[in-house]
């Protein structure tokens, strides 16, 4: 009432010191909220995190098996498919679908719902799975062209099953903690361990029966439908209800994440996220994937590094062109189960801190030094023994497992929620163009056999091809056969006279 006998400087003075008041209380409840966030997080923490670490790796397990399972019974498919290549040419089928599925989620993630795609995800591993072994008892376990052509469409679908849940995962587990991380990943080595140590044990148990090759294989793929299934009820009905889970989760949509909407409503939370974008809606602002990757272009290129060598030699190269050894048939089996069970323990000495590497450079140079092992493994096929084979296998292995998880959780540190997440992706989506990029490598290592082999593996194709349409048109007309006139001899061209193709 009296302000105008009141100079206008203690005015002044008099609304600083009431905003100076606001201020303070609002930064004190801040860091009262902040206090009790913490102990939050310390008191859930101790409730669920080694449930969570438990069911990330049954997760990681799931996510892999399913095409560990493909790779481990590759004697089987050798056998049924000896002109095709099969560990070449599935692998090269599953990656091209599981990479530009990955980009495509990758572009669009901060919209999608994560719980949809990591279910579609892995029931879209059980029904493939599933189709597998359906597809073996159909054919009645007989090779051709057709089901080949078939179980090549089965690895499409584990490629695009693979780019919805790994990358879903690993960008829904950045945002938590990275023991979570490191257990997903750990579980996806186990389940190459696992498919390994399955293998050797169907394999004996039906070695000497008359079909046992076959049986031990339908009976792998069973077992591994099974463990599909209880992936996906453990992700549907156990992972979102976890008291820790619900937690980081919370926290990431409070940060403006709005992909865990529909796992939070599964484990029971509501969130309101209007008020809060009205008060302060700098809070909900995030880097872009295009600024994520500038950031960090060295961790991606490590991960590209990392698998571009490590699937230019695995499976291809150790299946296929380490030559005779007295193992006999046993040989690639050993070499597979040698390199899947050292990476799933490299997956874990990274918990110990001494050998954890968190020095960007260092992990850079890590990256490119294994590009030794080009040249080493090219020389041990040559002239070392077996023994040389597994051991340059088992470091192989080891290298590839330690610095997959070294890179992974260190890099989305000191990132907000949406940022983890969006950060995940683009590692997910550089970590499969280098096994892409790898595969393709891959069949350089032909070279050193000469082209002949593989213009013979071609040849071998256009044959089936032709026998493939002789029996339809046959089927058809009943008359005109179309038939391969000239043997294929050194470096001739094959030349084929067709009738009214």
């Amino acid at each position: 009432e009296n302000s105008a006998s009141i100079p206008s400087k203690e005015i002044q003075f008099y609304e600083q010191e009431v905003e100076y008041s606001c201020t303070s209380q609002k930064k004190q409840k801040q860091g009262a909220n902040m206090t009790t966030n913490s102990g939050n997080d310390a008191a859930v923490g101790a409730k669920g995190k080694f449930a969570a670490i438990v069911v990330c790796w049954f997760l990681g397990n799931g996510s892999l098996i399913s095409w560990n399972s493909m790779l481990t019974i590759v004697d089987y498919y050798g056998y049924l498919f000896p002109n095709y290549h099969p560990s070449r040419i599935l692998t090269l089928v599953y990656q091209p679908f599981a990479l530009g599925t990955i980009a495509i989620l990758t572009r669009y993630e901060a919209k999608l719902n994560t719980r949809r795609r990591n279910l579609f995800g892995y029931m879209l591993f059980f029904v493939s799975s599933l189709l597998v072994v359906i597809l073996d008892l159909a054919s009645s376990g007989r090779g051709g062209l057709g089901p080949f052509i078939c179980l090549c469409a089965i690895s499409a679908a584990f490629g695009i099953a693979d780019a919805h849940v790994q990358g879903g995962m690993l960008g829904d587990l950045s945002l938590m903690c990275p023991e979570f991380v490191q257990s997903f990943m750990a579980g996806l080595a186990a389940s190459g361990a696992f498919s390994s140590a399955l293998r050797f044990i169907t394999r004996a148990a039906f070695e000497d029966s008359k079909g046992g090759l076959r049986k031990g294989a339908i009976l792998f793929f069973s077992i591994c439908s099974t463990l599909e299934l209880v992936c996906v009820l453990l992700y549907a009905f156990v992972f979102p209800k976890l008291e820790i889970v619900k937690y980081y989760r919370s926290k990431a949509a409070l940060e403006g994440s709005k992909t865990v909407s529909a796992d939070l409503a599964a484990g029971g939370v509501e969130l309101k996220l209007d008020q809060m974008e009205i008060e302060d809606p700098k809070e909900l602002e995030r880097l872009s994937i295009k600024e994520l990757f500038r950031q960090n272009i060295d961790y991606c290129l490590d991960l590209y590094f990392i698998y571009v060598l490590t699937l230019s030699i695995f499976p291809g190269f150790l299946v296929e062109d380490t030559g005779s050894h007295s193992l006999g048939n046993w040989y690639a089996l050993v070499l597979v189960a040698a390199y899947n069970v050292v990476d799933l323990i490299g997956r874990y000495t990274p918990l110990i801190k001494i050998l954890k590497i968190t020095s960007r450079p260092i992990l850079t140079l890590a990256c490119l030094s294994r590009f030794l092992m080009i040249p080493a493994f090219y020389f041990t096929s040559k002239y070392g023994s077996q023994g040389w084979m597994i051991m340059l296998t088992s470091i192989l292995g080891f290298t590839n497992g330690h610095l997959t998880v070294c890179v992974l959780t260190v890099a989305p540190k000191g990132y907000k929620g949406p940022e983890q997440n969006a950060l995940g992706n683009v590692l997910c989506c550089w970590l499969l163009s280098g096994i892409f990029s790898g595969v393709v490598l891959d069949w350089l290592w032909l070279i050193g056999k000469g082209w002949k082999k593989a213009t013979v593996t071609c040849v071998n194709l256009l044959e089936a091809v032709l026998d493939l349409v002789n029996s339809t048109r046959d089927r058809v007309n009943g008359s005109k056969s179309l038939d391969l006139v000239g043997p294929y001899q050194g470096a001739q061209q094959v030349e084929f006279q067709v009738d009214e193709l």
